[in-house]
This record gives structure tokens, sequence and C-alpha cells, in this order.
């Protein structure tokens, strides 16, 4: 599936590569929530060694791969709609931090589970994703935290349910899933298909066979 140019941070391409603009490219998409556990395991694992290690230092796969977040907000867990918003709003202000920002989300994530935001308002937990943004990202945290505030007064129109500056993008990363049927996280897709064989505990040498076997 495309992705939309507003999330452009989200895309991780290789443009070292002296590959030719006609090359098709392999899609690997990541359906990730950033309060899964298994989500986390599998982004570090990409993030730390499949990356660096495997793609980026191979001309053959690098120059025929991208790789794409798709963002998977599981509601059974409130707060995983406040993260996403998050990543939506460095997504925002500056696309190059998103996968920067992404890491810090899943080393951070258990700050973000339900135990630990069941005792704070909305907004307190937005300010806490502006300062892991500040800190991670070097992103202005007042601008992180303008996108993410929820207003206690009405609308100009007397709406009272008026969301904040990325509910939009919200709605557009909620609607990607749907349309594909994805349900759980972490969901991998490559080239258009569910790759139901690719599994989150898999280590270094595991996803050097598989990409050896696929990336062609």
């Amino acid at each position: 599936m495309a992705l939309n140019p507003k999330l452009s941070g989200a895309r991780l391409t290789f443009p070292s590569s002296t590959s030719s603009v006609s090359t098709p490219l392999h899609t690997l998409e990541f359906y990730l929530d950033y309060v899964c556990p298994y989500s986390a395991k599998i982004f570090k694992t990409l993030h730390s060694k499949v990356i660096p290690n495997l793609i980026s230092s191979n001309q053959e796969y690098s120059s025929k791969t991208q790789l794409i977040i798709r963002q998977q907000i599981q509601p059974w867990h409130p707060s995983s709609t406040l993260v996403h918003e998050a990543a939506l709003a460095v997504n925002r202000l500056d696309p190059s931090k998103f996968w920067d920002f992404s890491a810090a989300l899943f080393d951070h994530q258990n700050e973000y589970f339900d135990v630990n935001v069941v005792g704070e308002t909305r907004n307190a937990t937005y300010r806490r994703l502006a300062k892991l943004a500040r800190d991670s990202a070097g992103l202005d945290e007042q601008e992180v935290y303008k996108l993410l505030e929820i207003s206690d007064q009405p609308a100009d129109d007397g709406s009272l349910n008026v969301g904040n500056a990325v509910t939009a993008d919200v709605k557009l990363v909620v609607k990607t899933a749907r349309l594909v049927g994805v349900h759980v996280s972490p969901t991998v897709i490559f080239d258009g298909v569910v790759a139901n064989d690719v599994s989150s505990g898999w280590g270094e040498d595991q996803w050097a066979e598989w990409l050896k076997s696929n990336i062609v």
C-alpha cells in the first residue's frame, strides 16, 4: 500500500545505494504498537541489528528494499493512542526524527503501560511524551506539546469533542490498518502480502536467512 506523504518519516530507504531509480523496491511494512512488548522486540532487532548489519551495509539489499512503520493503535490500551499521537507530532515537526523517536518510545514503553498512566491526566501524559521527544530527538518540547494538548474549552462553534492537532493523522493510520485487515501487532507485510513466517522472536541469523531467500 502507498504511504501518504504526510507520514513520510515512517519510510526508511537507503539513498547511499547506487541502484537505478527504475529498480523495483521490495517493501517491508511493520504494523507496530508502541505499547506492545512484541512490537518492541521486533523493532529493537530491526533497529540495532537487521538494518545496520544486514541491509544498509549490503548493496544488494539496500538497493532493493524499503521499510515502513505502520502505526497500529491498540485501543484496549488507552495510552496506545497517546503515544502514537506523539509519534505523529514528531513526524509533523521533523520526519527525519521519526525512527529515532520510535526507538525511544519502545525503549521507554513501560512508562506508558496502563498502570503508569492511570493516575495522570491525558495532558500530563502528553507533557511526558513531549519531554521524551526533546531528549531523544532534539525537538522543541513546547512545539511537540502544542500539537498534542487537548483544550478544556469548547471550540468556537461550541463543539466539546475537538481532538488535537494530530487527530486527522490518527484517523489516517487507523484507516490504513483497517483497509488491509490488520488486527494484531506486530504484523509484517512483505510486498503487499502478510508474512506469517516472520516472528518477533527472530534474531539476526534468522533475519539473514529470510532476507537471502526473499530479497531477489
